[in-house]
Formats: C-alpha cells, structure tokens, sequence
C-alpha cells in the first residue's frame, strides 16, 4: 500500500521534474547553422502555397462564390425575394442568375448591376446603392496596432469585402511584408517591385531631382541616381493594382523583399534631409489618380511603427486600432498610441520649425476619426475587462465589439473571409450568426465614413459659399 502511494505520488509530480540530461541531449539534432534556416524557409514556403491555395478553383486561380436569392435579398439589395423575382421576369435584359425554380445564384458583377437598376427604377425612399458625395477623394483607412495576433488583417479584409459587397470600389494596400493580406485577395506579388516599394522610392527621387535643380542653381554637384531611383521614376501606383476575384475590390500586393523599405528609408533620409518620407504614399496615391478612382482605400500596415506604418498613418483619413480584451493588448495598444503621438509630434515640430524660420504657414496631422475595435470577444470571460478598456478609451472605442465566432476559424483554414465562405457549408442560422459580427463591424465603421464625408462636403459648400460671397463684394 505504501508502495502505490510512493508511485502514486511520483506519477503525480509536474513533467518538469525528474529529466534526465543525458536523455535529454540524445533528444537533440547538431547545433544549428545558418543554412538550416534556409531549409525551413523553404519548407514553410512550399506549405504556405499549398495551404493558400486551399481556397482556389483546380486551375490555380481564386473566385468569388456567387450568391444566392436569399442572400441578395437579405444582405445586398433591399427587396422581397417574390419582387425580386417579379422584376427579373419582367426586365428579360437584366442578369437572371442560374440555377431553376425560385432558388437562383448571381456573381457579384451581376449583383451590382441590379443595385443600379433599382437605384434607377426602384423605391425612392430605399437605399440599394452605398452613398458617397461627388467631388470628394476616396477615404483612407489604416488599420494598425503596433501588437501581433491582434485580429488586424483579418478586419482588414472582411472590411474590404463588406465594402465590396456593399457597392464600394476597394483598393486594398498590403503594407506587411509577411503579404497575409496578399494571400487572403488571392494576390501574386514576384518581388519588392510590385510592392509599395517603389512608390516609396518613387518619391524620394523626385524629391532628389527637386533638390538637384537648386544645387546646380547653386553651383554644387547634384545628388547621383542610382538604378533603383532611376528604375523607381518610370513606377506609376496604378502599375502596381492588380485585380482580385471581387470585381470591385483592386489590391497593391506585398512579399518578404518589402521590407527592405525599413532600411531603405533612413539611408534616403539622411542623404536629404528636407524628404518628407512621410508624405510618400499620401502622394503616391493622390498623384496617381487613385483617391478618385476608388471610394475606399484600405491600407493593412505590418506590427510595428516602422516608416511603412507611419506613411499608412500620414495617409489615412480614419485609423481603426483592433485589439483584444486583455490586459498586455490594451497595455500594448495605449503604448502605440504613445509612439503615435511622439512620433508625429516630433516630426510637427522639427517641420515647424523650419517654416517658422522661412515664415511658412505650420503643418500639422490630423485624422478624421480613431476608434479602437475589439476583437475576438468572448463575451462569457471577457466584457468586465472591456469594458474597463472601452471607459479608459472613451469615444475612440467602437460601441460593438466583434465576438470570436468558429465560422472566422474555419473561413481562415481556407484562407478565405466569411462572405467568401457557402453558407450551404454550414447551418443557415450559424452562417447568420457568424457573419453578424463583421455586419456591425462593418456597420460601424461605414458610420464614420459617412459622416467624415458629410462634414466634408459641409466643409466644401461652405467654403463655396464664403467665396461667392467675396466675389460679390
């Protein structure tokens, strides 16, 4: 009996005592080299292209599922599915959709060609196409968070599909060199040169050849050009949009080479120190027509506040920062907007400092509207710690919180987004409660949209108004 009870209580002992070393070593490979690193980067490789392509037809390619009549009706376009089919049959020209009886399955193209016959033909007082006021630019939205695993690509991506679905032309812009984003649009990206890469570089050397023209003016040498400023200046941004298989959203994909940008960047800003190397995607986009082109422009920005986030930052309209409730994410995330702050409040002041001296107006940031996003929310164990974040964060939190749901989980094994995912595939009420969450989600966000765009249009005939007010006077 005493026996057992020695065994008993020896069997009961932690799995960390009682190793035995030389067992342990026996356990070991050869000391690692770097080349072995090599190996498993090509073995990851190998399996991450087979897991992407889990989500693809069999000729390699990535398509959109089409949707189904209760879907149009219940998600895409206003209306009953007995008017609907009363429409189609009265309207011959109009896309039919496929498959026999009531039940019938559209591509998206077909899709958004019916919202624009019931904005024309329809119920005046219903809303079956998204609004955004003309004559403004597209909104950039960033989302970002300094902190890994946090949910940003995933709400990155089913924000672009939400805005896809809704109507919305989409540019999404990887600005992670790990490219998830990429993979999850279904992108190829060969190398850094069909990244943002270029039009980073791009805009350091037009910056160079501004700061040549007066050097030569001044008598001094200019600055050489080397290929990859000279290869740089003949990059134009809508070289770099590839289409995806949303007819409505375009993505400027990114690869591991983008982050050479990282160290690229300071080696170009200390040979000039005027470059604005902020400014570089804020112009890329507004001097390649693209603000004008798209209603939104997302950019998915990599987990740290190097230059390619702070050019997202500099560029957006909107900054959306998920995060999830637990203490080290919210600790993480108000360190991130720490750095926000004394990042940009440095670069307003040393720039401030230089108009001031040439009696320049100052410059300064500024952006639309933040809010914080939390994600993979278990209501169950974690709403008194939200809580806690949403008093602490006050009106930079949204109000809905984006609950974990196992649709996310089996979407991502497919490495797809639950729009892209059949519903067939599932329960039809399981499918209803899994895309909600990125229903409010989306909801909330196209909130601020709006009402950004609102105000600027405000903005806009107000200042048309105070000029045709001077001009009489």
């Amino acid at each position: 009996m005493a026996q057992n009870s020695s065994s008993s209580g020896k069997d009961s002992l932690p799995p960390y005592f009682n190793i035995d070393p030389e067992r342990a070593a026996k356990k070991l490979s050869h000391p690692i080299d770097t080349a072995r690193f090599a190996k498993a980067a090509a073995f990851a490789g190998r399996g991450r292209d087979d897991l992407a392509k889990r989500g693809y037809a069999p000729d390699g390619k990535k398509r959109l599922r089409k949707f189904s009549t209760w879907e149009v009706c219940k998600y895409l376009i206003p209306v009953a599915a007995a008017h609907l089919r009363r429409v189609l049959k009265a309207n011959p020209d109009l896309p039919q959709g496929e498959g026999s009886g009531g039940s019938k399955w559209f591509t998206l193209d077909e899709v958004l060609e019916l919202r624009k016959h019931f904005t024309k033909e329809g119920n005046p007082n219903r809303e079956y196409t998204a609004w955004r006021p003309e004559g403004l630019p597209a909104k950039v939205v960033a989302v970002a968070n300094f902190k890994g695993g946090v949910g940003k690509t995933s709400t990155a991506a089913h924000l672009a599909m939400s805005a896809g679905l809704d109507g919305y032309k989409v540019l999404v812009i990887d600005l992670d060199s790990q490219g998830s984003m990429t993979s999850i649009m279904g992108g190829t990206v060969a190398d850094e040169w069909q990244t943002a890469f270029p039009l980073m570089a791009r805009d350091y050397a037009q910056a160079l050849q501004r700061e040549n023209i007066v050097r030569e003016a001044a008598g001094q040498a200019p600055f050489p050009f080397d290929e990859t400023l000279t290869e740089a200046l003949q990059v134009s941004p809508r070289n770099l949009v590839q289409k995806t298989h949303w007819p409505n959203i375009d993505l400027i994909g990114a690869q591991l080479n983008l982050y050479w940008a990282e160290f690229q960047v300071p080696v170009w800003r200390m040979q000039l120190r005027s470059w604005a190397l902020w400014d570089s995607l804020s112009n890329a986009l507004e001097n390649g027509g693209l603000l004008d082109e798209y209603d939104i422009i997302l950019l998915d920005t990599p987990p740290a506040l190097g230059y390619l986030t702070i050019n997202a930052l500099a560029a957006a309209d909107i900054l959306l920062v998920p995060l999830g409730a637990s203490f080290l994410e919210f600790d993480s995330t108000g360190r991130f907007f720490d750095m926000i702050y004394s990042t940009f409040a440095s670069i307003e002041e040393g720039e401030n400092r230089i108009r001031r001296a040439d009696g320049l107006p100052e410059m300064r940031f500024e952006w639309d509207a933040v809010r914080a996003l939390i994600t993979r929310f278990d209501a169950s164990q974690q709403t008194d710690l939200a809580n806690v974040i949403q008093a602490y964060f006050g009106d930079f939190m949204t109000t809905y919180r984006q609950d974990v749901t196992a649709m996310v989980g089996q979407a991502g094994e497919q490495v797809s987004g639950i729009y892209e995912t059949d519903y067939r595939d599932f329960n039809r009420d399981t499918y209803v409660r899994g895309r909600e969450t990125f229903d409010q989600t989306w909801a909330e966000v196209k909130e601020v949209i709006l009402g950004t765009w609102w105000r600027d249009l405000q903005m806009l005939k107000a200042e048309a108004e105070e000029g045709q007010t001077d001009g009489e006077a």
